[in-house]
């Protein structure tokens, strides 16, 4: 197995300019694609915010269109990066829980975050009353970029987030439970793809080293889990969740749970285990 040297200078320059830390006791072969997962993270907690913005201006604007429009795509920076957010429950609760997480489901006025927005604009068709979820999604997503940046990733959550971000989808997202208002799921799922795969790309160098065949497999099933989701892509983004039928959701299912299944095992290969 070969040693990756000493971080690149550009890899080191970027990493700095995202306050970004390394876990001490990141195995110096892992140091190049953790250092290069941070600035990934980095970047799309940034452009969360950013997008968030726009969001939040059109909910206030009470331009409840644009607001149904910027939902799915405002998501996906967070989507993408699930696995190192939820290290942050307190704000993972805050952005993304579901009234089934709430004893009063939507009546609970604690159901705060992106699902309340969406059950509102969908739901009652309206902006009113959105006016302080909104201002509190700002501030939640705001605190997350910033605690990212300041936090040293553990790398058994970071090559472990291939698996989970996979098996989230293969457990709960499939049923359509978490964009149940604005059948929306498909935005989630490709950015929940996404991640996975940036993670797979920075590892497969060193596991590839390893067990060639094991790289070229789950390569092979990353390819079936994007090919079946280019079938609902449309021009402004995806399908309604709506239009897939119990076929098309078992397709969709079989093929991400053998990928699930397979990424179980980077952390293994990897000595994380």
């Amino acid at each position: 197995m070969r040693l990756i040297p000493v971080v690149a200078a550009s890899v080191v320059a970027s990493t700095a300019a995202y306050g970004l830390a390394l876990a001490a006791d990141v195995t110096l072969e892992l140091v190049e694609p953790i250092t290069e997962y941070k600035i990934y993270v980095a970047e799309n907690t940034e452009e969360l915010v950013k997008d968030t913005e726009e969001f939040v201006a059109a909910i206030k604007a009470g331009d409840v269109e644009k607001a149904k429009s910027l939902f799915a795509p405002t998501r996906t920076s967070y989507e993408a990066v699930e696995p190192i957010a939820e290290l942050f429950s307190d704000l993972d609760v805050s952005i993304d829980a579901r009234a089934d997480d709430y004893e009063q489901g939507e009546k609970d006025p604690k159901f705060t975050g992106f699902h309340r927005i969406e059950y509102v604009l969908w739901e009652q068709n309206t902006t009113d009353g959105l006016g302080e979820y909104a201002d509190q999604l700002q501030a939640d997503v705001t605190d997350l970029n910033d605690r990212i940046n300041s936090l040293t990733f553990p790398p058994e959550v970071v090559v472990g987030g291939a698996a989970a971000l996979m098996e989230e989808v293969a457990a709960t997202k499939i049923s359509g439970e978490e964009d149940r208002y604005s059948r929306t799921d498909l935005w989630d799922f490709q950015a929940n793809f996404d991640g996975s795969e940036k993670i797979f790309e920075l590892l497969k160098p060193i596991v590839s080293e390893q067990d060639p065949d094991f790289v070229a497999k789950v390569q092979a099933n990353f390819d079936q889990v994007d090919e079946t989701l280019a079938k609902y892509k449309t021009d402004h983004g995806f399908e309604s969740y709506e239009k897939l039928t119990d076929s098309d959701r078992a397709l969709l299912a079989s093929r991400v749970n053998t990928l699930a299944e397979d990424l179980s095992t980077l952390r293994g290969k990897l000595g994380l285990d």
